[in-house]
């Protein structure tokens, strides 16, 4: 029997969700996180969230580096933070994640092509921050299966962009660390993407 081309699961949402992880060496522990989050439908509505950590070890020496989700549909970012970000192993159990504050944006803009280069622009509660990708690679379609995807329970497909070269800047000044190679579904990927047309969808 062939496989109907609609899908029988649940669609939770679909948007775009790209993100700069940064070390300062492969070993180490990530120094700067970054997902933002431009959601097109969800069970909570439409909107944006840029999930910040500057400061992703809680480290008190490093309190002056914020931890913040900016958003412009509170009840959104909370659902997406608490059922999904929070299950992607590079926020995984971190204390910044659970004591993250939410606050809201002013404004959102995308700048750039995609081919040479992008970068995400967000202001709001004294906050301004651009997410920057370039060095960009060809794109490549993901079709994760629910047993490899961040919750367990959806299957999750999107557009994926690489990175080399990525960075964020906060209120003028540059976040610390750099991208990283990563194993991503057993190719040799960066821990800087762009990730568009990213639905999660409830397995059956």
């Amino acid at each position: 029997m062939s496989r109907s081309p609609i899908h029988p699961g649940k669609v939770d949402w679909t948007g775009e969700n790209p993100g700069i992880y940064l070390k300062e060496t492969p070993d180490g522990d990530w120094v700067s996180l970054m997902c933002f989050f431009r959601i097109i439908w969800s069970l909570h509505g439409v909107g944006h969230a840029l999930v910040l950590l500057a400061n992703p070890t809680s480290d008190p020496k490093l309190a002056d580096r914020p931890n913040v989700c900016l958003t412009d549909n509170e009840p959104m970012a909370r659902w997406l933070v608490g059922e999904f970000m929070s299950h992607f192993a590079s926020f995984k159990d971190r204390k910044a994640v659970s004591d993250l504050p939410y606050r809201p944006l002013d404004k959102v803009w995308r700048s750039g092509d995609c081919r040479r280069s992008y970068s995400e622009h967000v202001v709001g509660s004294g906050f301004d921050v651009t997410l920057t990708w370039s060095d960009l690679g060809e794109p490549f379609a993901v079709d994760m299966p629910p047993e490899k995807s961040a919750t367990g329970r959806h299957e999750m497909y999107s557009l994926f962009l690489e990175s080399s070269d990525a960075y964020g800047i906060v209120n003028g000044q540059r976040l610390a660390g750099k991208p990283v190679p990563r194993d991503f579904a057993g190719r040799n990927s960066s821990t800087a993407f762009l990730a568009f047309s990213e639905s999660w969808i409830q397995a059956g």
